[in-house]
């Protein structure tokens, strides 16, 4: 039976999208759907709001922690930038108990993004709360804050060296923000060349993994990138098999 994959969403007016008849969504880029679906993965989306995340873990073999905006500075006892979007405090409390609860349970998971900010800040890490303000420029975007493809290395025998069935990628990025202050949980094992955390693992866990990139825009051409995907389904798969 295929694992069933929950991927968190957009939230309710975090990407406008009114139509004749609605004005509030709850949305996710369907590469991460696509990006699931190869990996042999069911994808069911989750939206922020739920007040018992336990329930959604006892429906789902793993999770998709997906990017978005901001996550509120309050949440890491600090103060707002002038840099710093607007947050969404229902998706901050929905992901930061989701966070918690996928590690306190040992849920296969993927952190991406805003997803390992998330994982970073529910574990009682800081963020950077805008990379160029940091003074070594900026390789995350693009001229136009969009998509850029950097390098990232990471250290051999880790997660997601393995994963990836390598070393050395060159993902797409997107992010003006960053970890600064690491969770003890978390273990560093891949970074960028300005040194900017790129990966992160949860120590005890048996397959939790957060990037700052963002793998599902190119996994359907990069094999590195899609096996992120892979190598999540085929831990939910193994976790589905085990409590049978």
């Amino acid at each position: 039976m295929q694992p069933i994959i929950g991927i968190t969403t957009y939230g309710r007016v975090e990407k406008p999208s009114a139509t004749a008849h609605y004005d509030r969504h709850f949305a996710v880029p369907d590469l991460y759907v696509n990006a699931v679906r190869r990996g042999g993965g069911v994808a069911v989306l989750l939206p922020p709001g739920e007040r018992e995340w336990e329930r959604w873990l006892d429906i789902v073999d793993g999770v998709v922690s997906s990017g978005g905006t901001d996550i509120d500075p309050q949440n890491y006892g600090a103060e707002r930038a002038s840099s710093t979007e607007a947050g969404d405090a229902e998706r901050d409390a929905s992901e930061l108990a989701l966070a918690r609860a996928v590690i306190e349970r040992d849920v296969p998971a993927l952190f991406v993004c805003r997803g390992m900010q998330i994982l970073n800040v529910a574990l009682g890490g800081t963020l950077h709360q805008h990379v160029p303000a940091l003074g070594f420029g900026d390789i995350h975007r693009d001229e136009q804050g969009g998509w850029a493809f950097h390098e990232v290395e990471a250290i051999d025998g880790s997660l997601v060296a393995e994963t990836m069935a390598a070393a050395t990628a060159t993902p797409c990025s997107g992010h003006h923000q960053a970890l600064d202050v690491i969770a003890d949980r978390l273990a560093v094992t891949a970074s960028a060349p300005d040194g900017i955390v790129e990966a992160v693992e949860v120590a005890g866990n048996s397959w939790c993994l957060g990037v700052q990139w963002h793998p599902e825009v190119s996994a359907d051409r990069d094999p590195t990138q899609q096996r992120l995907f892979d190598g999540l389904v085929s831990a939910a798969r193994q976790r589905r098999e085990a409590l049978i």
